[in-house]
Order: C-alpha cells, then sequence, then structure tokens
C-alpha cells in the first residue's frame, strides 16, 4: 500500500523514528486517545502490543494516516504494524510456527531508501496456573528459531528492526528478579547470539530504567527494540508519558535510525 504522510506530520529525510507501545487491549474510548497520542509524535512507524480480539486501535491508526498491517489471532492478543511513510509490504512468509498473529512481519519500501524490515514481538505471559509458561516457552522457541533467518528471509537491502514487549528482562536486570528462570535470560541472549543488538543497551550501557511497574513499584525492562545494524541507531529512549496520561501501563519506546539507498 502506497501511503502519504498524514497532515501535519513530516518525515526526516534519511531517518526513520520508531515507536512500540503495549495498548493493554484499550476499550474504545482509550483506544482513540492512544491514537491520538501517536499521531501528535513524531513516530513514522508504529509497533502495538498487546491488542485485543476487536479492538479499535487499527482501524483508529489508519483513520490517522497509517497503513496498517496485522494477523487475525481470533480471540488471543496480536500485534500491530503501522506507518505512516513509505510502501508497507507485509511478509506473510516470515512466521513463526506458533501464534503467528503476535509476531507479524513487513518490509517498508522507503523512497530514494533502503527497504527496512519490521517484526513485531508480543511474547505471552507466564499465563494460568494449569498452563504455566506452556505457551510463553512455545512462542519463545518459535521466535529464537526465527531470528537467525530475517534478513536473509526477507531479501532486504537495509537493517531488521524488531520491536515489541518480550515480558522478560535482559540478564543482569536491575533490580533482579527472582520469578525469572535461566530459559527466560536465554531467550533475551539468543537475539544477541542471532545478531541483533539491543538498541537502548547500544546506546545507554549501564542505565537504569523501566518500562512496566508491578504492584510493589519495581521496575520490569519488557519492552525492548532490536536491530541487525547497530551502527544506525541514534537515538533510544522510554516515553514514561503514557503511563503518566493513563493510556496504558507501560511506557513507550522509542528509537531512531539512520536509513540510506
Amino acid at each position: 500500500m502506497s501511503l502519504v504522510p498524514a497532515p501535519g506530520h513530516r518525515s526526516a529525510t534519511g531517518m526513520l523514528r520508531v515507536i512500540t507501545f503495549n495498548v493493554q487491549h484499550a476499550a474504545p474510548g482509550r483506544a482513540h486517545r492512544q491514537a491520538d497520542w501517536i499521531a501528535a509524535s513524531t513516530a513514522d512507524v508504529v509497533v502495538l502490543t498487546e491488542v485485543g480480539h476487536g479492538e479499535q486501535t487499527p482501524q483508529a491508526m489508519c483513520e490517522r494516516g497509517f497503513a496498517v498491517h496485522d494477523i487475525d489471532g481470533g480471540f488471543d492478543y496480536r500485534t500491530v504494524i503501522a506507518s505512516r511513510v513509505g510502501d508497507l509490504e507485509p511478509a506473510r512468509e516470515v512466521a513463526t510456527s506458533v501464534m503467528p498473529h503476535r509476531a507479524p512481519a513487513a518490509r517498508l519500501h522507503l523512497a530514494g531508501s533502503a527497504t527496512v524490515g519490521l517484526v513485531g514481538l508480543y511474547v505471552p505471559s507466564r499465563g494460568p496456573r494449569h498452563r504455566r509458561n506452556v505457551d510463553k516457552r512455545a512462542f519463545q522457541q518459535a521466535v529464537a528459531e526465527l531470528l537467525p533467518t530475517l534478513h536473509a528471509e526477507m531479501k532486504l537491502t537495509g537493517p531488521v528492526i524488531v520491536a515489541g514487549d518480550l515480558n522478560v528482562v535482559e540478564p543482569g536486570h536491575v533490580p533482579h528478579h527472582t520469578v525469572f528462570r535461566s530459559w527466560e535470560y536465554t531467550f533475551y541472549s539468543g537475539f544477541i547470539k542471532a545478531g541483533l543488538v539491543d538498541a537502548y543497551r547500544h546506546l545507554h550501557p549501564a542505565a537504569v530504567t523501566h518500562s512496566w511497574f508491578g504492584r510493589n513499584g519495581s521496575g520490569y525492562r519488557f519492552d525492548h527494540i532490536f536491530t541487525t545494524h547497530p551502527e544506525t541507531v541514534t537515538g533510544c529512549a522510554y516515553l514514561q508519558e503514557p503511563r503518566v496520561l493513563r493510556l496504558s501501563d507501560h511506557a513507550a519506546m522509542t528509537a531512531t535510525f539512520t536509513v540510506t539507498p
């Protein structure tokens, strides 16, 4: 789909601005407020996670000038990729063997620039007691198998950008959370092993920040952006404004990349 940027939005030549945002299965009113907040931001591309069945967020993004790609997940949560620059082409041949609606992939063709690969991820939570970690482990294993193949499979001239809510934290996370097991840290490390770099850690090696907070106030860095080309990352930060405005219980995450022909 060819897309003209929405009124008021100006893309920066040679730059791509990405936001990932857990929308917390928003009701209609909150979905439209979230879409307004995103549309007023500088984001060119948005990855939305925890999008519920029948939720109005994708339609609200279309109404604000975004092209949208997602996969029907029935009554399960899904991930949505949206862009208001370039041509967004679904990469349906790139799919996880488990819950593909939580891991959509697309190529973004930018005029005069590289073709960028986009993958959105929403890893399941630990789940109810009778299925504790079953879906989470299965999905993580499917993603881990897909990661090393992404750049070649998508036939790109630019970087792959993987963004979303992983529902795990990095090794050495501050504070330490005893609930996470070695297989969950192995999932995070699998991105590095597959040749992707944590954009935030690339620019902020020792910073302590969080995107979600538990009932006792403990912070978790659940939301992440990775890329195959760390040299293209020029900025990366967490935006707490959505939490302050009660648009979601997650902070948004933003990263800026250079994109050249």
